[in-house]
């Protein structure tokens, strides 16, 4: 079916059309990742409308284009592609009641269903403390 539809509309305009269908994909999912990926095949449909190219030449345009596409987007947005497991971001500032004492500078808290390495001032087990920051995997608190 798809190989019929080339040979009817010709290879420029099937990627030409598949490149407007991962762009309007792309307002009914979430991100910005299929719009990339359609401006890849676009391009590619304009080229081989320019120069007669064997499909393996396009498939190998369509896949330099698209892995341009999206690291010049992740460059252009200044967001790293992955930005997961950030858990200092929700950390920090976060209160909560000590798991052990803090004898010589460290011990231990609970959050959630963590048990994190903490550094601060001497307090017995129970105290209420707020983190502050985080080095490595060692949360940093202070006394409330």
């Amino acid at each position: 079916m798809l190989s019929q539809l080339t040979a009817e509309i010709g290879p420029a305009w099937a990627w030409i059309l598949a490149g407007l269908l991962l762009m309007g994909t792309e307002l009914a999912l979430p991100g910005v990742f299929l719009v990339w990926l359609g401006l890849a095949a676009l391009l590619t449909g304009l080229l081989a409308a320019l120069v007669t190219l064997p499909w393996q030449a396009q498939l190998l345009v369509f896949a330099g284009l698209a892995v341009v596409s999206v690291a010049l987007a992740s460059r252009l947005t200044k967001r790293p592609i992955s930005g997961l497991n950030r858990a200092d971001r929700g950390l920090i500032g976060r209160e909560g009641m000590l798991t052990t004492d803090i004898v010589g500078g460290t011990g231990t808290i609970c959050f959630d269903d963590t048990l994190w390495r903490i550094t601060g001032p001497d307090l017995p087990a129970g105290s209420r403390v707020r983190v502050t920051g985080m080095t490595g995997t060692m949360l940093t608190v202070a006394a409330v």
